[in-house]
């Protein structure tokens, strides 16, 4: 535990600083509405947060959690979703014990933090001890600024959690600089989330588009596959089925993986903006239409009771992005239905269940992140739409029937050449079974 004794005014400016280590969230001051949000929905943002020699560690909101550290620190801060009381220390911490407990409902306090730790301090004042203490938000530029001038970083920006390495890299880079553009021109920032919206769907538009033709060429050749079904009807025989599936696809150059590929390079940019909006703390007390603040959920309709798993309230945009959502889930269904797989139309029921699942997982999410959901889904149906009014089928499949490869000449490759070979060695233990009996 640091002790230090009060001399003069720095070292009792220094005690006092410490003194704020012992902290606790008070139910006084936000209203029960945002309390219900805090306990109920906590993130890796919301906790004991401190970081190392190469790493950052904390204990975690929603339960009781005690650690020791025995590496060195930087500095530990106790969190929420927007601010943060951070104690740093410029010759570093050890033997640090931390404790997160929460308080008993009705107390007037919902969680105690503590922290005890010790650093190089002489008490005969010839070396000075360098403590600093940030309270204040958790806003990324602010707290990279703060280690303007610094040989060794703080990087306390660590504080606003911005998802996984590849996502926080988009967030960095891309996200937050394009939000604060916007922000600039003193927009409301429901506006703001659109436009953002608006700009990252345009540039996962060229990937969105090959998925949408990769799938639009499969869907085409249905008819074709479906007389591969008529051909190959008994269950023994649904590896001759799929590699004469395959084949078929070969010979038209259609590559039932195409679209793959561009969905997985779209993904982190779109994922970039949720991880993005729960953290930033422009969009606290900002209200928009029917919502008074987009840092947490919109309640439309209060319940007299607690529904399992759901709450006691519904959220009006959780509410528009699941309908959205199921919207989005028929039209991916109509067109990934290519007769290539008949067990597909078994799961279909997963697909639309999923939607579902959402609306009880993010109902006390903040409003700005199923806002973003809503309008982020509603853009993908209209496009989709869009790009099945203006994609003449009949001229695709003559684009494709042009192409065509005589299957004589065609060299089985790739998952062709391992389905035949799986196919042959099958057909194999077959016989061997039966030459056994």
């Amino acid at each position: 535990m640091l002790v230090i004794q009060p001399k003069d005014r720095t070292t009792k400016m220094l005690s006092i600083l410490y003194e704020g280590l012992e902290a606790r969230l008070i139910e006084s001051n936000c209203s029960n509405k945002e309390m219900r949000h805090l306990l109920h929905h906590t993130s890796p943002s919301e906790r004991i947060m401190l970081l190392g020699h190469g790493s950052d560690k904390g204990l975690y909101f929603r339960k009781n959690d005690e650690k020791e550290v025995a590496e060195r620190l930087d500095w530990i801060a106790f969190k929420n979703q927007f601010f943060s009381s951070v104690f740093l220390a410029d010759a570093d911490f050890e033997k640090t014990k931390l404790s997160s407990k929460m308080e008993t409902q009705g107390s007037g306090y919902i969680k105690d933090y503590s922290a005890e730790m010790s650093t190089v301090f002489d008490p005969t004042g010839e070396k000075t001890t360098q403590l600093f203490f940030y309270f204040g938000p958790n806003h990324y530029k602010t707290l990279t600024a703060l280690d303007k001038g610094r040989t060794e970083k703080w990087e306390l920006n660590r504080l606003v959690y911005l998802g996984w390495p590849l996502i926080r890299w988009i967030n960095k880079w891309f996200t937050i600089n394009i939000f604060d553009w916007l922000s600039s021109w003193g927009l409301s920032m429901g506006i703001v989330l659109l436009l953002m919206t608006l700009i990252v769907k345009a540039v996962v538009f060229p990937a969105t588009w090959k998925t949408y033709i990769s799938s639009a060429k499969m869907r085409v050749l249905k008819p074709k596959i479906d007389e591969i079904g008529k051909k190959y009807p008994k269950q023994e025989d649904a590896m001759k089925k799929q590699q004469e599936v395959m084949g078929l696809y070969s010979q038209y150059g259609v590559s039932p993986m195409g679209g793959c590929l561009p969905m997985l390079i779209q993904f982190p940019i779109l994922m970039a903006l949720f991880m993005f909006v729960p953290s930033a703390i422009e969009l606290r007390q900002q209200s928009f239409l029917w919502a008074d603040d987009l840092s947490t959920y919109d309640a439309f309709i209060n319940f007299p009771f607690h529904i399992p798993f759901l709450g006691s309230h519904l959220s009006l945009f959780c509410l528009l992005m699941t309908v959205t959502n199921i919207l989005n889930t028929k039209f991916m269904m109509q067109q990934q239905d290519t007769g290539a797989n008949p067990q597909m139309a078994a799961m279909k029921w997963m697909s639309y269940l999923m939607p579902v699942m959402f609306l009880f997982i993010l109902n006390d999410y903040p409003s700005g992140l199923n806002y973003y959901y809503f309008i982020s889904t509603l853009i993908s149906v209209v496009t989709t739409l869009i790009m099945r009014k203006t994609t003449n089928e009949e001229a695709l499949l003559a684009e494709l029937e042009a192409k065509k490869k005589d299957p004589k000449k065609m060299k089985k490759t790739g998952f062709a050449a391992r389905l035949e070979a799986m196919q042959k060695q099958q057909e194999q233990m077959m016989k061997e079974k039966q030459n056994r009996k």
